[in-house]
């Protein structure tokens, strides 16, 4: 039956997030005592006034279709909170409201992107980037970093990699899944290179942009020369805690929304209604409705990191954002456990599974095979348990 199959499916893999996810899930059902830290998904439910609004809009008989790009009052809101908290302006038509960030990711490679364009990924990437790029028939071409430079590119790196069929670069900043933050220095010796060439767009992934704790998210539309390179996509999932309320966002040239809107007129129309109306809400507030939950991740983050110092085989740099460490594990590799020869970090994540019962994720799924990633977007007593369980299987 495979042979029946689209060769754009043939040519993509299953998201090994979702896949690790699902099986923890699997095992837990038979009666496994499983300790997810495999997904990006906050323990916390979303603010009260969020609740409040989707609550309201049911009475108020929110219930129909809306604009494909989303209702206007949403875009306006969307317009305000760039400008508050990014210093960024745009204009409701450049907007374009998808039924989450995944959905405007695809959008924006849809519209932009033909069969062997390149499009630049620094690693560890987030996992769908690689596979959404190749489901378009383009080229990723990858931009290693280590942990010495704090999983960031430099500006020689970016410039070594552009070539004549270079159409996009793709990162995010706080990043899934090493946590690396880039600073406005370092985005402005990016856009340096990037106003050098004009036809290159930048796809700025900055869904995790509240969840920083050293330093303020820069958004690298702010230099001028380059605003109109600039795709800035964001979304509700991570810091309203809103996963599976499913709402993603673009600000991008006019040009490109326009796209994007026509794309997703044909393959899902509008977001959730109800969805939208709670999104308003939630992008009026100031950010500082939602500290609570940034001050528990940063504790939790303080806490992952001590507990892994202790953990054999784990060397660890201090993430400045979201919610995950990404240590490198490669001193295990060859290593036996428990009669069990550990390979590679696929190998290191299916034992932790199966030994220690706790759901972690493999960095070969964000184009670093000697990393692991673990997720501390859950309680801080599930987290103590699963990492002394880790330490423990690993002795």
């Amino acid at each position: 039956m495979k042979n029946r199959l689209s060769h754009r499916l043939q040519n993509i893999s299953y998201s090994q997030t979702l896949a690790m996810s699902s099986k923890a899930r699997e095992l837990k059902n038979k009666g496994y005592d499983i300790i997810n830290l495999s997904l990006g998904e906050p323990n916390f439910y979303p603010p009260d006034f969020v609740l409040d609004a989707a609550k309201k809009a049911i009475d108020e008989g929110y219930h129909y279709y809306t604009p494909v790009s989303g209702y206007l009052e949403l875009r306006e809101t969307i317009c305000k909170k760039f400008f508050r908290d990014n210093g960024l302006k745009y204009l409701p038509y450049q907007i374009v409201v998808s039924t989450g960030g995944k959905q405007s990711i695809m959008n924006v490679l849809l519209s932009l992107l033909n069969r062997n364009d390149e499009v630049i990924i620094p690693a560890p990437y987030w996992v769908s980037y690689y596979q959404m790029v190749k489901l378009c028939e383009a080229s990723p071409v990858i931009i290693p970093t280590t942990m010495e430079t704090n999983f960031k590119i430099h500006p020689k790196q970016l410039e070594e990699a552009i070539t004549h069929q270079t159409k996009l670069f793709i990162f995010s900043t706080p990043c899934n899944p090493t946590g690396s933050v880039y600073s406005y220095e370092e985005l402005k010796s990016l856009a340096e290179i990037f106003k050098k060439y004009p036809k290159i767009i930048i796809l700025s992934d900055e869904i995790y942009e509240h969840i920083c704790y050293e330093e303020k998210h820069t958004s690298i539309a702010i230099f001028p020369d380059i605003h109109n390179q600039v795709i800035t996509l964001n979304g509700l999932s991570k810091a309203f805690s809103m996963t599976g309320w499913r709402i993603g966002y673009i600000g991008a040239p006019e040009w490109i929304a326009k796209s994007c809107d026509k794309i997703q007129g044909q393959i899902t129309s509008c977001a959730n209604s109800i969805a939208q109306r709670a999104a308003i809400s939630a992008l009026q507030a100031s950010p500082m409705e939602i500290e609570y939950m940034i001050n528990e991740f940063k504790k939790r983050r303080d806490l992952v990191l001590e507990m892994i110092k202790e953990i054999n085989g784990f060397q660890i740099s201090k993430p400045h954002g979201a919610f995950y460490v990404f240590p490198n594990v490669s001193d295990l590799f060859g290593k036996k456990f428990d009669g069990r020869v550990i390979q590679n970090s696929d190998d290191l994540s299916d034992f932790l599974l199966e030994k220690a019962q706790v759901a972690t994720v493999s960095g070969s799924a964000f184009g670093d095979k000697d990393g692991l990633r673990i997720s501390y977007a859950s309680t801080e007593n599930k987290i103590i348990e699963a990492l002394t369980r880790i330490k423990k299987t690993l002795m």
